[in-house]
């Protein structure tokens, strides 16, 4: 079986929100309490993609992993706030493919279109407690850039750290 990497479609949105809601499950399980999680279902989850993307689909890119027709992870890239700057803002696996290379070809290819959007630097936001994340971030090459944020996750809130990363050459 080998993962294709595709454009994402509006079709793809409600399962999108369904991975998403897997996927954060798992990784903040040991983070988030289980009223927080539960504030992440999948269904208002691909509502709230389907609602971002109706804004965002000229200046984001949203990438599918897919296998055997079925959707195993995603990455959603775009514009920073900060001027020449690409931003990270989703790459989500399915918690039954992690460690798999998904995320590995998915960030890669991540990182491709972020030199195209955004120059030569990329920025992202890990949950300063998921670890698993930020030692995947870490061996791609992204580093803590020193900058922390609170943000409310589900109504949560949780202490934050921006990763980034110098990006070289190349195309997606």
């Amino acid at each position: 079986m080998s993962v294709m990497l595709r454009t994402a479609g509006e079709s793809d949105l409600a399962v999108v929100g369904g991975l998403h809601q897997r996927s954060r499950t798992s990784a903040y399980a040991h983070i988030l309490s289980d009223d927080a999680l539960a504030g992440g279902a999948a269904q208002p989850l691909g509502e709230w993609w389907a609602e971002r993307w109706k804004w965002e689909r000229d200046t984001h890119r949203m990438t599918i992993a897919e296998e055997d027709g079925k959707i195993v992870g995603f990455t959603y890239v775009g514009p920073s706030g900060e001027p020449g700057v690409g931003e990270l803002y989703a790459i989500h696996v399915d918690p039954a493919h992690i460690g798999t290379g998904v995320g590995k070809d998915l960030i890669r290819h991540a990182e491709c279109q972020l030199r195209e959007i955004g120059g030569t630097r990329a920025v992202l936001w890990v949950l300063e407690e998921n670890e698993r994340a930020r030692r995947f971030y870490e061996r791609g090459g992204w580093r803590p850039d020193g900058t922390t944020r609170v943000e409310s996750v589900s109504g949560q809130k949780v202490p934050q750290l921006r990763y980034a990363k110098t990006l070289v050459g190349g195309s997606a």
